[in-house]
């Protein structure tokens, strides 16, 4: 059961750089055990909160509070945590097995509980036989497995992960990042990761936390951020997504040029729900071929482009005024359906798969 108290509260952080202002008031609470990610775009500020909360770069303003100790103003040193960077920054003169020891030596532990422990390492991440290796012959892989094992070793009570599979390619990425929350969830540890990769962040994270310019956009599960995007950003960053211009036509209805949608009131996410423009969004996956009892457009297929397990076709409608949608389709729906460049069908825009946002919100 999840202790009502935070393990991590960060209170109205704020981080400049001179006139630049990286963070502001960003106020955030992570509880003991939770895998959190932090995702958003390059220089949105992600990758500065982290080292805030390491002490490598001190905010300008706000707290930051750890197992109810404030640690706002404490030097790296003095927090407890283990950090594994994107670079692995393991030390290239040190076998495998001295890695790992590196941190328990430096606290002084007796020998014999430092090999102990380094053998315990070794075998929780699965490199037992390569102790006596140097970094240099391991693979990118088994690098990061080495950072992951010296990081956890003091055994503290956070784990700090700045992208720590970035620099590994695809196929080793998403078998190490199983490997991961495997190892988590078996020890326990409270952990917080920086990404870009928002595969990533939807398989790893207990929530994700979107950062955007500074500020947080929001916070959930991945199905939360996924289905129930509340802002256009995080609609428009977290996988794909359409969005058609339109204005109010009546309490729950949209137009969209000569088209006229109905709504789901319960889905609108606006500052005013008398906002005249507005914005709908819908997911290509849920884009429906055939009629419905409503929002169905007659659309002709302007372009296919083939994604390995589905097929994304970009469809074009006059009711729409201009507008262009995208849809996605199985591999044996397209074949089923003969669909091709200037194919003509019909879809639908399910009512409970739209969301609707003010327009002035969407830059």
């Amino acid at each position: 059961m999840r202790s009502a108290d935070p393990y991590l509260r960060i209170q109205n952080l704020t981080k400049k750089f001179g006139e630049f202002t990286a963070l502001s008031d960003i106020s955030l609470e992570i509880f003991e055990g939770e895998f959190v990610c932090f995702l958003g775009p390059s220089g949105c500020g992600k990758t500065t909160l982290l080292r805030a909360i390491a002490g490598l770069d001190i905010q300008t303003f706000g707290e930051i509070e750890q197992n109810g100790k404030d640690i706002s103003s404490l030097p790296p040193a003095e927090r407890d945590f283990g950090i594994v960077f994107q670079s692995y920054a393991l030390f290239p003169n040190l076998t495998i097995q001295r890695n790992i020891a590196f941190g328990l030596e430096n606290l002084k532990k007796p020998k014999t509980e430092v090999e102990s422990r380094v053998v315990e390492l070794l075998e929780l991440v699965g490199l037992s036989d390569q102790k006596d290796k140097y970094p240099a012959q391991l693979s990118g892989g088994q690098q990061q497995r080495v950072a992951l094992a010296r990081a956890i070793a003091i055994s503290p009570g956070l784990l700090l992960l700045d992208e720590p599979l970035s620099a590994l390619d695809a196929k080793v990425r998403g078998k190490l990042r199983h490997e991961i929350k495997d190892l988590q969830n078996r020890l326990g540890i409270t952990t917080i990761m920086v990404t870009h990769d928002q595969e990533e962040a939807l398989t790893m994270a207990d929530r994700i936390v979107v950062i955007n310019e500074g500020i947080i956009e929001q916070v959930g599960t991945p199905q939360e951020i996924y289905n129930a995007p509340e802002t256009t950003f995080v609609a428009d960053f977290i996988g794909s997504m359409n969005f058609l211009s339109g204005v109010r036509a009546g309490e729950n209805r949209i137009e969209v040029g000569e088209q006229v949608f109905t709504i789901d009131n319960a889905l609108w996410k606006a500052d005013s729900e008398q906002n005249h423009d507005v914005v709908i969004a819908i997911r290509p996956e849920d884009i429906v071929v055939g009629a419905a009892s409503e929002n169905c457009i007659d659309a002709s297929v302007d372009s296919v482009e083939f994604l390995g397990p589905f097929v994304r076709a970009e469809l074009s409608s006059p009711a729409l005024s201009g507008q262009s949608i995208q849809a996605d389709f199985s591999a044996n729906r397209v074949r089923s359906e003969q669909l091709e460049v200037g194919s003509k069908l019909q879809i639908s825009l399910p009512v409970n798969s739209i969301r609707m946002f003010n327009r002035a919100s969407r830059v």
